[in-house]
C-alpha cells in the first residue's frame, strides 16, 4: 500500500514538471514567434516544432496525470521525436546551415528532459504493479 501511494506521488510530479515545461515552451516559443529577439539565430522551422511540441507536453502532463500507461507512451513518443529533431539539428549546425549552437543545446536539453521522464515514468510503473 505504502509503496503504491508514492509511486502515485511520484507520477502525479513527473507530470507537473512535463505540464510546467510544455508551458514555459510554449511561452518562450510564442515570444520569439511575436517578435521578440532571443540574442541569437532563430532557425524558424525549429522554434515552429518546439511551440507545437510545448503543447503536445502540455497534454502528456495530462495523460501521465491520468494514467501511466498513456503518459508513458506519450513520453516515449517525446522522446524519439525530440531526438530526431536533435540528429537534424546538430547535423545542420555542424553544416553552417543557419542553426545557432544555442539551438542544438535546447534541443539537447530538450531531449535529456524528456528522457528523465520516460525513465522515471517506466520506473514508476514497474513500481506499480
Amino acid at each position: 500500500m505504502e509503496r503504491s501511494r508514492y509511486a502515485g506521488l511520484f507520477q502525479k510530479g513527473c507530470a507537473v514538471v512535463a505540464a510546467l515545461f510544455g508551458l514555459l515552451t510554449v511561452f518562450a516559443g510564442t515570444r520569439v514567434l511575436t517578435g521578440e529577439d532571443p540574442g541569437y539565430v532563430v532557425f524558424r522551422p525549429l522554434l515552429i516544432y518546439n511551440t507545437v511540441m510545448g503543447f503536445m507536453y502540455i497534454l502528456a502532463g495530462f495523460l501521465i496525470w491520468r494514467s501511466i500507461r498513456p503518459g508513458l507512451h506519450a513520453a516515449a513518443a517525446i522522446v524519439l521525436l525530440n531526438l530526431l529533431v536533435l540528429v537534424a539539428v546538430a547535423y545542420l549546425y555542424s553544416a553552417g546551415q543557419g542553426v545557432a549552437a544555442d539551438s542544438v543545446k535546447a534541443m539537447l536539453l530538450r531531449t535529456g528532459v524528456w528522457l528523465a521522464l520516460w525513465l522515471s515514468l517506466a520506473w514508476v510503473g514497474r513500481r506499480a504493479s
